[in-house]
């Protein structure tokens, strides 16, 4: 968005027409929108922002839920922005640590912020942009004097009167569209600047989950979170944010239900051992912790090969920390070993997961017969030289609560 179109559409004209608008999904939808407004006599800039807006909160209700539908975005804002329920557990750990005045430094268009903002913090959001800090500015607008916004650079920012400092360095190229993302040295501001801070100031630094752990602080706290089995972020917490004896932590937030493996150090991996009756895939926020031999233990478990996460055991238990699946039997992994068990067990509707083989699942699916009435999952794995096939059964949601639950 230009910021001609942002100040066509901050008018009491402009977000009228937006609200009349409402959803806005397919690109047919858009291409009918924009012809009805241009008929109707509205200008470029004016259709070009209202019809851009109505299709972003369609996109953005995914994040942001109720709370889109008052809100304006810029594309690459609302990709990079933090979900709503994550940025919740944000300024929940603020006010525990006992931080009430915050400074969001990278604020973006206040995902983060209006999250601080609604646990009733005081917030500086600060954004170098001037087209975002506007955004930022309307979407905390409810919020009154709790919530500041400028336009500036982090590292101009006043931070006399904050006590601890949420950073969101970009790390994408500048623009509101099209971007992309560049590497740790190019990160706005720089990582050794957003560190150097976090060794003065109690501060939260969100990255990418996939940053490279030798490049992290040795004395902060790295908690990587997933969201409905998606890993989100990484973030580090200093001084009275980072919690006592925490240095790696996974996050696993599923709905409305959260579930924390905080750890000293990286976890040792368990011992291998040969698949058992149950096979056991951790999510991705515990690989990255490298906590995986925490949950192994607690699952009586062992590793399905030693470079593989998978996990293996012959105890019906179970965890928030990973998918379980029942063990029907095993085979080769190719099509003719595979099609011949899919006969025998009446499969017709098939799951196929994979790892450490290099096989298309969209294309391996068309050399598969299925024509029955049951329903399975296939998990195409490699086990020390060999590539196996794993047939099985999800462990369902009623079951991941007693017996099948750790106690």
């Amino acid at each position: 968005m230009e910021m001609s179109e942002l100040q066509a559409l901050l008018t009491p004209v402009g977000l009228e027409l937006l609200d009349a608008l409402g959803s806005v999904e397919s690109t047919d939808e858009v291409a009918r929108a924009v012809s009805r407004l241009r008929a109707d006599g509205h200008s470029p800039e004016l259709v070009s922002a209202v019809v851009g807006q109505a299709h972003l909160r369609a996109k953005a209700g995914a994040k942001f839920g109720p709370f889109a539908e008052r809100m304006l975005f810029t594309r690459a804002g609302l990709e990079q922005a933090t979900r709503l329920g994550v940025a919740a557990r944000h300024a929940q750990r603020m006010r525990s640590a006992g931080l009430t005045r915050i400074a969001d430094l990278g604020s973006g268009i206040g995902g983060d912020a209006l999250a601080f903002a609604g646990a009733g913090l005081d917030v500086l959001a600060v954004d170098a942009d001037p087209v975002t800090a506007a955004i930022a500015a309307y979407n905390l607008a409810p919020f009154g004097e709790s919530a500041t916004v400028q336009h500036g650079t982090a590292e101009s920012a006043d931070l006399d009167g904050r006590d601890a400092v949420w950073m969101d360095p970009a790390r994408r190229t500048a623009g509101h569209s099209e971007t992309r993302r560049v590497s740790p040295d190019d990160y706005s501001p720089s990582l050794d600047w957003a560190f150097a801070l976090a060794s003065r100031v109690p501060t939260g630094i969100k990255l990418g989950p996939a940053h490279d752990r030798d490049a992290l602080p040795a004395d902060a706290e790295a908690q990587w979170v997933s969201a409905d089995g998606s890993v989100v972020e990484l973030v580090l917490w200093t001084g009275a944010l980072a919690r006592a004896g925490v240095r790696r932590a996974a996050l696993v937030i599923r709905g409305e239900r959260s579930h924390e493996l905080t750890a000293g150090a990286d976890a040792v991996d368990a011992e291998v051992r040969p698949l058992g009756a149950f096979l056991h895939e951790p999510d991705g926020a515990v690989i990255r912790a490298r906590l995986i031999g925490d949950v192994a233990r607690s699952l009586d478990a062992g590793m399905l090969d030693e470079k593989i996460a998978y996990l293996t055991s012959d105890a019906a238990l179970t965890s928030p920390f990973v998918q379980s699946f029942r063990v029907r039997e095993t085979m080769a992994a190719n099509p003719k070993a595979i099609n011949a068990v899919l006969k025998a067990n009446d499969i017709g509707t098939l799951e196929i997961k994979k790892r450490g083989v290099d096989i298309d699942p969209a294309q391996f699916r068309k050399k598969l017969t299925l024509r029955g009435a049951a329903s399975a999952t296939l998990i195409l794995v490699r086990v020390g030289d060999q590539r196996r096939a794993i047939l099985a059964d999800r462990v369902s949601a009623a079951e991941e609560v007693s017996p099948l639950w750790p106690r």
